[in-house]
């Protein structure tokens, strides 16, 4: 059976960004033997215009975050997403593998070491932690990365 790894992101809530960013994440992940768990894909089962949808998602968000192996964050933007934010933070007091994905060159931190506030790296070992930042989709199917070895990769 598959890993499994909850693809934190805010790419959903546009229509472009669902088409052209989305499909090469999931896919490189997939291609390294992942099961993803795509929250907005996940959640297109429940019904918009009935009452209480927003929390069948928060709830079916926090879920999966609790039932995958590992959660594969996207935090783009200054801030970055706080939805994004707090399902990474949940799978780091589930004490999850995390793993950041950040494709967007500004900084957004008081540390001159992590390039974003240095709560989002708690999951992360101390001395590597940069083997488990990912700045490019083509750099998720890096070997010597974190993500590969963890997924089992060859």
């Amino acid at each position: 059976m598959p890993k499994t790894i909850y693809l934190a992101n805010h790419y959903g809530f546009s229509a472009q960004q669902r088409e052209l960013l989305l499909p090469p994440l999931v896919a490189a992940l997939e291609g390294l033997g992942l099961e993803v768990w795509e929250p907005f894909a996940r959640n297109n089962q429940v019904d918009f215009s009935e009452a209480g949808w927003a929390y069948q998602v928060g709830q079916a968000d926090f879920r999966d975050v609790v039932e995958s192996d590992a959660t594969f964050a996207v935090v783009n933007g200054v801030p970055p997403d706080e939805g994004v934010m707090v399902e990474l933070g949940m799978a780091i007091a589930l004490g999850k593998p995390t793993f950041l994905f950040r494709d967007d060159f500004r900084r957004a931190t008081d540390s001159e070491e992590y390039p974003l506030n240095l709560m989002l790296f708690t999951g992360m070992p101390e001395q590597h932690w940069r083997d488990y930042y990912y700045t490019s989709v083509a750099e998720i199917a890096d070997g010597d990365k974190a993500l590969a070895r963890w997924a089992g990769a060859p």
